[in-house]
């Protein structure tokens, strides 16, 4: 498994910008662990990779990721690119207004035999939030103004931002839409009714998984 890593690694260096490959053509693997992935990507495969440069004073740590079909193929079709990795990299371009620096994506067969995308990337948590709970209503307005214009660019970028305009039209009906559906949200009356349908047979759920 080791080798195949290596592997990937190494093929893994065409995929970013030339300046970027020069930089991590310094680089060689040293060390892989396997990772433990979030809710979100359950049931796809991780690793941790440990590389150093060529005085083994300078180590990095990237993270290989599955990349499995987007949910979205399903309604809207197949994706353009070759390889899932790639669109995940690509989407991640589109729609940050500051992207990772290494990303690349490559197609290798996994311990398991089975044949997978993934995509690599530096590992480093460049994120940072808040605990609204902790927030007074005018400091959650200060807060939820930046988090409302980046998913907006978000929007635009990825989207056709006309369309998005025109739907959303001047007046305040989306604003309060939303409102209405956080509030909703919160008092848990979605779960409720679909609690209800489930007992009324409208629908059907299974529990216990």
């Amino acid at each position: 498994m080791y080798h195949q890593i290596g592997l990937l690694v190494r093929s893994y260096r065409r995929s970013p910008q030339p300046d970027r490959r020069v930089l991590l053509e310094q680089f060689q693997l040293v060390h892989m662990a396997r990772k433990v992935v979030g809710v979100g990507s359950v049931g796809t495969r991780a690793w941790i990779l440990l590389v150093q440069g060529v005085d083994g004073s300078d180590p990095m740590f990237l993270q290989a990721k599955e990349a499995n079909a987007s949910v979205l193929e399903r309604v809207a079709g197949a994706i353009t690119c070759a390889n899932h990795g790639q669109r995940a990299v690509n989407g991640q371009h589109l729609m940050q207004a500051w992207s990772e620096i290494l990303p690349g994506w490559q197609r290798t067969t996994g311990v398991d035999g089975v044949e997978g995308d993934f995509y690599l990337r530096q590992l480093r948590d460049w994120k940072g939030s808040l605990h609204p709970e902790q927030l007074l209503p005018a400091g959650m307005a200060v807060y939820a103004r930046p988090c409302g214009c980046t998913l907006a660019r978000a929007h635009a970028r990825s989207g056709d931002r006309v369309a998005v305009a025109s739907y959303l039209g001047g007046n305040d009906t989306f604003e309060q839409a939303i409102a209405d559906f956080a509030a909703a949200y919160a008092d848990e009356r979605d779960h409720a009714a679909l609690a209800s349908a489930a007992a009324a047979g409208r629908v059907q759920v299974v529990t216990g998984l």
